[in-house]
């Protein structure tokens, strides 16, 4: 295991100290969240009794196939807590998700959680975000047009930069799980996360956002000198 899977591990397993017996947990999708529910499964193997609502259906199949047993919202529209992963880390807990592609169904998970815990390595911490391209998920109709809108949204909140149509290693366009395609925003820095928030719910074509405000309560960062615990104010 190389040191960064193994600081993912780390802050996985700080967040399993949360997870109590009864619990309807949101499970996260990204390498960060593989470690948690791998870590989770060994504690439903000692009689850990929870159930996991999936934010993708990778994350779905390797439940299942640990032997977590799953379900959907619509059998538990309320859940305990979502762990989840995230690209990037705000000073005041605002994040950017979709780098796996997940970001529509881990915002409805996160949303539907009393809590959402993220796990880290201490890297996805920053001063201010938008290094990590921003992904936008929008329909395949109209998509140059679509484009076009986004682009005046975000320059309206101060943001400039590329917009690339996501594919897979093998050149095919990345289609999520709901049938989308995804649309990743090289803006370097998103001075307002909120406005940029705000501008993009407001166009239309675009399905959902990768900017997660308001949504983590705790994150758990795992670096050289330890983990660290971070609670929203």
């Amino acid at each position: 295991m190389t040191d960064a899977e193994a600081l993912k591990r780390q802050a996985a397993a700080r967040a399993l100290e949360y997870v109590r017996s009864g619990m309807k947990l949101g499970l996260g999708t990204g390498s960060t969240a593989k470690h948690f529910v791998e870590l989770l499964a060994e504690r439903v193997q000692q009689g850990l009794e929870v159930v996991g609502v999936p934010t993708s259906e990778v994350t779905r199949a390797q439940a299942e196939s640990l032997g977590v047993p799953v379900a959907t919202l619509e059998e538990h529209p309320v859940l305990d807590l979502c762990i989840d992963g995230a690209d990037e880390v705000g000073p005041d807990l605002t994040l950017v998700k979709g780098g796996g592609g997940a970001l529509l169904r881990e915002k409805i998970v996160a949303s539907a959680a009393q809590q959402m815990i993220v796990i880290a390595d201490g890297s996805k911490m920053v001063a201010q975000l938008g290094a990590f391209p921003l992904p936008i998920e929008v329909v395949d109709f109209g998509v140059a047009a679509t484009r076009r809108a986004i682009d005046r949204a975000a320059k309206a909140a101060g943001c400039h930069g590329l917009l690339t149509l996501r594919r897979r290693p093998d050149g095919h366009v990345f289609v999520t799980d709901q049938g989308h395609v995804i649309l990743d925003a090289a803006y370097g820095v998103i001075p307002d996360p909120a406005a940029l928030a705000l501008n993009l719910s407001q166009v239309p074509g675009v399905v959902e956002h990768g900017l997660f405000i308001n949504l983590a309560s705790r994150v758990i960062l795992a670096g050289a000198n330890g983990v660290t615990v971070l609670d929203r104010a």
